[in-house]
């Protein structure tokens, strides 16, 4: 095979660019001579402190500072204090002033002034009036200081001067009444059938003795049924204590002001609407209890108070 035949290299632009490759080395060399030349008189003048000082030929550095980080968001934090202690709980809503309830099951006569009912319809009809509510209430039966069980041998005057002692005041009988059945106005707090949640349907009450009746001291512990919570949240409003309330159209009757709410641990009925009003406002017993209320926000807690029923056996 023949050889491939190149075309033959130009000379002429070879030796051209080499001619302009060398004329650029000679300017290069002519130019580094004149620069460092000027510099060594300029470093000569700089030293010597004498001579024309001639202006600056050198470039300003320039600067770039970083742009600042962009601000965060700052959330206002509210001052407002909240609406209950940490004791309690509120309650707000309709509240509605008279109630029917339909008893689809009873577990006693319903003749019975105490009768029990298994299971209520889950239609509760307001034949009253609407009212809006709001207050805060205790979320457990007052418990003093160092004890275990719930304040007893209560009475309403008892129970009125525990919770003005605390800073609050005895809830009235609507108040109550809402802050147990919620805006649905349940019949139980719970719910529309009775079930065992709650310290309620003991049957041996008495202790033995043959000369007089005496009912054995069966409370529980203020927060020992967490189950049986309002839907407010608020505890053992039925069993346990009974709980005196101020009746509202009552205040000036004493003394017969007040009203027995939730029932204790007997067997009765144990409902939310249902109150016992036969008793003065200075009766007091063993299953007899305080819970108290209060307005909403602004609340200033009180120094402890003092026993209102100090001197007095707790059974």
């Amino acid at each position: 095979m023949p050889a491939e035949k190149h075309p033959p290299r130009s000379e002429s632009a070879a030796t051209s660019a080499g001619g302009t490759a060398k004329a650029g080395r000679g300017k290069h060399v002519g130019l580094a001579v004149l620069v460092a030349g000027g510099l060594a008189v300029v470093l000569h003048g700089g030293a010597s402190g004498g001579g024309e000082q001639r202006p600056s030929t050198a470039v300003p550095s320039v600067r770039f500072d970083k742009p600042a980080p962009p601000q965060e968001a700052t959330v206002p934090t509210s001052t407002a204090p909240p609406a209950c202690p940490p004791d309690m709980v509120l309650v707000e809503g309709e509240y509605c002033t008279d109630v029917r309830q339909d008893c689809n099951q009873w577990l006693d006569d319903a003749a019975l002034p105490f009768a029990r009912c298994g299971e209520y319809s889950t239609t509760s009809r307001c034949v009253g009036k609407r009212v809006s509510m709001r207050f805060c209430i205790d979320r457990r039966e007052y418990t003093p200081p160092g004890e275990k069980l719930p304040q007893n041998w209560a009475s309403y005057d008892i129970a009125t001067k525990t919770c003005v002692g605390l800073g609050k005041r005895l809830c009235t009988d609507n108040e109550w009444n809402f802050a147990c059945e919620g805006p649905d106005m349940l019949p139980y707090p719970y719910g529309y059938e009775r079930r065992p949640v709650c310290n309620q349907d003991q049957k041996d009450l008495f202790e033995k003795n043959p000369r007089m009746q005496v009912l054995k001291d069966l409370r529980e512990p203020a927060d020992g049924r967490p189950e049986c919570k309002s839907p407010f949240g608020v505890e053992n409003m039925v069993g346990n204590m009974d709980e005196p309330v101020a009746r509202e159209g009552f205040e000036n009757n004493a003394p017969f002001r007040n009203a027995l709410k939730g029932g204790w641990w007997m067997p009765a009925r144990n409902r939310c609407r249902p109150a016992t009003t036969a008793h003065d406002d200075f009766f007091k017993d063993i299953q007899i209890g305080v819970r108290c209320c209060s307005a909403t926000s602004g609340y200033v807690p009180a120094s402890e108070p003092k026993s209102a029923i100090s001197g007095e056996k707790k059974l």
